[in-house]
């Protein structure tokens, strides 16, 4: 298996960290309230936010599901489902529009 390091930028230092406790807590590997869950996914979405855009982010999403779901969540406005594979995405779709064509029966 071909494994390749990479060193984030010290400005990432506090979303790596923030994007680690995330991924435990939906993995539940960590016991968390809910208030706990909540503080870490407004920080997180603090430091999403104020993110530079680019390969660095782009990796880091790549290695934490949670926190490329939540930057997508957060950028569904501008971007939709950016982040997620396009046959899911027109998977989706079809279904959605299969559901509303029978309900409008």
């Amino acid at each position: 298996m071909n494994t390749q390091t990479r060193t984030l930028p010290e400005r990432f230092r506090v979303l790596l960290r923030l994007a680690r406790l995330l991924e435990r807590m939906e993995r539940n590997l960590d016991p968390t309230s809910p208030q706990q869950y909540r503080s870490v996914v407004d920080q997180l979405s603090k430091e999403l936010t104020q993110a530079e855009p680019g390969e660095d982010l782009h990796v880091l999403l790549g290695s934490f599901p949670a926190t490329a779901e939540l930057y997508e969540n957060l950028h569904y406005a501008h971007a939709g489902l950016c982040r997620s594979p396009l046959d899911a995405s027109l998977e989706a779709e079809a279904r959605a529009k299969s559901v509303i064509t029978r309900l409008q029966r």
